[in-house]
């Protein structure tokens, strides 16, 4: 999920710790985009401005819905468009 400008993702115990997701969380780290790992309730995820998932084929999905609960405004956001333009740029060179 992205609060306030920062990408939080579980700190493993509710998702795979998969390589791209690892890479994402790389990219955070050298763009200086704030990246925490710690895991987080669904009244977080409900409140975030941003909400995505990594995959291999995915890339970085957005989430625009959760339990029927508008995240941001159901788009992709900014951040989540940073980072999916970062990564492309990484897996492309």
């Amino acid at each position: 999920v992205v609060r306030r400008g920062e990408v939080w993702t579980s700190t493993g115990d509710h998702c795979m710790n998969g390589i791209t997701r690892g890479k994402v969380i790389e990219l955070c780290r050298r763009e200086g985009i704030p990246v925490f790992q710690r895991n987080f309730s669904l009244v977080d995820a409900y409140s975030a401005e941003e909400c995505f998932l990594t995959g291999t084929f995915g890339a970085q999905t957005p989430v625009g819905m959760i339990d029927g609960r508008l995240i941001g405004d159901g788009g992709m956001g900014p951040v989540t468009a940073r980072l999916r333009d970062l990564y492309k740029a990484l897996v492309l060179s």
